[in-house]
């Protein structure tokens, strides 16, 4: 299970000044979520870049100096909670990115074996480590080359309901003109001691950007995803619409 916050602006900041005054108290959830952190950067027209660090967070100089230095206007953000008997490795620590998409996933699929076939060969053989998050993302990707982008990932979800169950497939997928976010959980697999809005997803906006995150810290004024639903913002004009899977 992991923490996760994405956004995307129209001028190019950090992590820090994106999530504003709070950030150290989000960077502080890595103290339960601390089996490794990553960031994806994106930049309008460029693939993404990755930074993980199999980790925790908040004892990494790494994770300061990038949180606070590295400037983008689109950035994905992952604090890694393993699931059951998952390496701790760099392999395993998200994001992950192909060509112009990166993604990163908060959840387990139960088993993720089921997902494999619908996933073709040559994505398969990409993988760089062993999560189901990855096989996730992969199965996305596979679906995007079928449909197109948001067609693609009504498509995987869709799919992985069919053949497996899950906890939680929330995740974001940063593309360079689109950003999106899938808020797709069961709340009665929340992680015992965990709070009752462990999987809630919310977003604002403030001046030039939208951001997204996971719950645990402050986040006053901000707007609920609802569950079964994907938000989607334009990159150029920061314009959101939310929309449920079954529409």
């Amino acid at each position: 299970m992991c923490r996760l916050m994405g956004f995307v602006s129209t001028d190019e900041k950090t992590l820090v000044e994106a999530a504003g005054p709070e950030f150290a108290e989000f960077a502080a959830l890595s103290s339960r979520h601390g089996d490794g952190w990553g960031i994806a950067t994106c930049n309008v027209k460029e693939h993404p870049t990755l930074l993980v660090e199999p980790t925790r967070a908040k004892e990494s100089i790494v994770f300061d100096q990038a949180t606070h230095n590295l400037k983008s206007n689109g950035a994905l953000l992952h604090l890694r909670w393993a699931t059951g008997a998952l390496a701790v490795n760099e392999g395993n620590t998200h994001p992950f990115a192909y060509h112009d998409y990166s993604f990163i996933h908060n959840g387990a699929l139960t088993p993720p074996d089921p997902i494999l076939p619908l996933i073709e060969a040559k994505f398969l053989a990409l993988r760089r480590g062993t999560t189901d998050s990855e096989s996730y993302f992969y199965l996305i990707i596979n679906e995007i080359e079928k449909y197109g982008v948001e067609s693609g990932i009504r498509s995987a979800i869709k799919a992985i309901g069919e053949v497996t169950t899950y906890s939680s497939i929330n995740a974001m997928f940063l593309t360079p003109t689109e950003f999106f976010v899938i808020n797709e959980h069961h709340n009665e697999k929340i992680p015992q001691s965990e709070r009752a809005d462990y999987y809630d997803l919310f977003y604002k906006t403030e001046g030039n950007e939208v951001l997204v995150a996971s719950s645990g810290w402050t986040q006053e004024g901000w707007t609920e995803i609802p569950n079964h639903h994907l938000l989607k913002v334009d990159r150029s004009t920061l314009e959101i619409s939310v929309t449920p899977f079954n529409a």
